[in-house]
């Protein structure tokens, strides 16, 4: 392939997709698509409500936007549309601007797709994919779980029957909500338990089976036969038939400075749940997948689904992998995915009007429950007590903050940068001894002897720069008063990695502070972008005749006779 027609395929990923097209894959394709559709169509109902919008919204969402996300993004078995997480994400940061389900709410959950899109879109440009490394994995899961849990509450009232203010505390309203569950309300609770139990036998039973698709068929037929929205069941009601209304958003500056933050995490969290899908399929499928591309595919899906006047969408884990389990082989299957959904919006919106509000709370709570992994929280702690900390923090914060829970995972970035900053502050510093098997060890550890009276060596992991140079030279200057008489500290530098302005400082000081002391810097194991910086410093040739050894071994092989020798001639 040439190097233009390379250049071409990647900024025009579905490109690629001719080199697959056959009959067969066209079949497959096929196939994969009506499969997700089936799945696609009930779920997108129900996460437009979770999102605070009317549930044909998320019919939208599964239109264009998911044609979009296909033509764009690096892996063809990635399902674009409307996602749990960032619906709920959607509807924390809107409701408090405006009252869900009204035209100003909608107005403004449209602004916000475009400008979590034009987010990504600029991440992607910039090849700035790395900043998905910022949020690490236990804050991702203290987030998810506390997410989670909350849209298992927050779906609660619709399952039962009942009504739950929205006030500044989500967790007190909940409170106040269980307290009135006397107030049950039998038509609406039988709708939503019974689909929430169908649901999950279904899942235990017979998996392979479309169970969400089968029991939002079952509602509306059960619903439609006893009258259920005049027993006071709370149902879909009437939805526009036909396309949504395209458009590009007006978005004035007072509201953008408002939503921005909360874009940013939308962002950020919806590329989390497109990295964890092409992660898994990319490992099964054996083809790599590019973060960049997938944040300009998703960032455009995004814009899309803002000129069709609809929420955010992002990848969703549950269809991705039906997707792939389908048999999909290229982007058309997302595209004969959105096929379906229009041929739903022009002919059978009106076999939806019967649904009950209660089955799409069950197919969200179902949906949702597969995310709660406690035992994750676990894990991290016992990894590492910081990445507890940051696990567990971040799980409280979301949850005290609801329902504002951008404000949690920010909490928990904010955290897991601080505590790498922490760390950072403090490396791995150790004195080594020589172990029986012939390498230089943690003395402490191991409790080894110094390898001579008059020397200590000191070993430092890590990169030397200005938020640890304090440290390594607190740790030098220890070294060398470890006992009385050393004559020489040796640094060995294999985990050094680089330097900066601010460690170049630290070691000139060093320099000069041994040698007034009457003792001898020497350096093992510098590497070779260490060295540059000390050349173009002009400090090597000050350090150049104790910073040539190889490793600890070599070292000593030049320092020790001199210390042996009485007048301390070599040194």
């Amino acid at each position: 392939m040439s190097t233009a027609h390379s250049a071409i395929d990647r900024l025009l990923p579905f490109l690629r997709w001719r080199h697959e097209l056959s009959a067969a894959s066209l079949r497959a394709d096929l196939t994969a698509g009506l499969t997700v559709a089936l799945l696609m169509i009930p779920q997108s109902l129900a996460y437009a409500q979770l999102a605070g919008l009317p549930a044909y919204y998320g019919l939208y969402a599964s239109l264009l936007p998911t044609m979009v996300g296909a033509l764009f993004g690096s892996l063809a078995q990635i399902s674009t549309g409307p996602t749990p997480l960032t619906g709920l994400l959607t509807a924390a940061s809107v409701m408090t601007l405006a009252a869900p389900g009204s035209p100003h709410f909608i107005a403004v959950v449209v602004a916000l797709a475009l400008l979590s899109g034009l987010v990504q879109l600029t991440l992607g440009a910039l090849r700035l994919g790395w900043i998905l490394n910022l949020l690490s994995h236990p804050v991702l899961m203290g987030f998810i779980n506390a997410a989670a849990l909350l849209i298992c509450l927050s779906q609660l009232p619709s399952l039962l029957g009942l009504s739950m203010p929205h006030g500044p505390h989500f967790l007190l309203d909940v409170v106040g909500f269980l307290g009135r569950l006397d107030q049950i309300r039998v038509a609406p609770a039988a709708f939503g338990i019974g689909a929430l139990i169908a649901l999950m036998l279904l899942r235990r039973l017979a998996p392979r089976l479309p169970g969400v698709l089968l029991v939002i068929a079952g509602s509306i037929g059960l619903s439609a036969w006893s009258g259920a929205a005049d027993l006071g069941v709370r149902v879909v009601g009437a939805i526009p038939a036909g396309l949504p209304e395209f458009a590009i958003p007006d978005i004035r500056w007072p509201l953008l400075v408002e939503l921005l933050p909360t874009a940013f995490v939308i962002a950020l969290v919806g590329f989390m749940e497109v990295a964890s899908n092409a992660k898994l399929i990319s490992a099964k499928t054996h083809k790599p997948w590019n973060e960049n591309q997938e944040l300009i595919g998703q960032g455009l899906a995004k814009v899309a689904a803002s000129i069709s006047g609809t929420h955010p969408v992002s990848a969703s884990f549950s269809r991705s992998a039906v997707n792939f389990a389908a048999g999909a082989r290229t982007g058309l299957s997302s595209f004969f995915t959105a096929v379906f959904v229009l041929l739903t919006l022009l002919f059978f919106t009106p076999a939806l009007w019967h649904l009950p509000v209660a089955a799409l709370a069950a197919v969200i709570m179902q949906a949702v429950g597969g995310l709660l992994d406690f035992k994750a929280l676990g894990r991290a702690w016992r990894a590492s007590r910081d990445d507890g900390i940051a696990a567990a923090s971040t799980f409280a914060a979301t949850l005290l903050f609801a329902p504002n829970i951008q404000n949690g995972i920010l909490t928990g970035l904010l955290l897991s940068l601080a505590i790498y900053l922490y760390r950072d502050m403090r490396p791995r510093i150790a004195l080594l001894g020589l172990h029986e098997d012939g390498t230089y060890r943690d003395a402490e550890r191991f409790d080894l002897p110094h390898p001579h009276p008059d020397l200590v060596i000191l070993r430092f992991d890590g990169a030397l720069h200005f938020i640890n140079a304090a440290s390594f030279e607190d740790a030098v200057l220890k070294a060398g008063r470890t006992r009385p008489g050393v004559k020489v500290v040796l640094i060995s530098c294999a985990g050094i990695n680089s330097i900066d302005a601010t460690g170049l400082e630290v070691l000139g000081r060093l320099l000069t502070r041994t040698k007034a002391d009457g003792q001898t810097l020497s350096f093992c194991g510098l590497k070779k972008q260490v060295i540059d910086r000390l050349q173009a410093t002009g400090m090597w040739p000050a350090i150049q005749g104790h910073a040539t050894y190889r490793n600890e071994h070599q070292a000593l092989e030049a320092l020790l006779p001199a210390l042996d020798n009485p007048d301390g001639k070599g040194l």
